[in-house]
């Protein structure tokens, strides 16, 4: 059986690794082994980032629909709670684009206030 030396695929390995580095500081960019553990943690770092941005932005999306519905008085459960009983189907991110059009956001809102106690 004939000896297979690894050298091409260990080459091609490493080079995956330190292209995924490129931009680090220091022996971390170009120093195999560093870069190896450096580009790990930054995997990791950006898989649970992904995780926590959809977190951030949900709570993003409920603080700026508090402060706009107290504005008018509104307050953001008693919302909730209306959209709940009236059955709407809509997320804390089309409410938030919503009421980027507030005139008609307020308008519906008020229509559904006014229902919402003649049940």
């Amino acid at each position: 059986m004939t000896r297979v030396k690894r050298g091409v695929t260990t080459r091609k390995h490493h080079n995956n690794i330190l292209n995924l580095s490129k931009g680090f500081i220091g022996r971390r960019k170009n120093n195999f082994k560093i870069a190896k553990q450096a580009v790990i943690k930054s995997l990791l770092y950006s898989y649970f980032d992904r995780k926590l941005k959809k977190r951030n932005f949900r709570s993003f999306w409920i603080s700026y629909l508090n402060s706009f519905l107290k504005i008018y008085n509104f307050k953001y459960n008693f919302f909730i709670n209306c959209l709940n009983i009236f059955s709407f189907k809509l997320n804390r991110k089309s409410l938030f684009f919503l009421s980027l059009d507030f005139y008609n956001f307020i308008k519906f809102f008020s229509i559904l206030f006014f229902y919402y106690h003649y049940i």
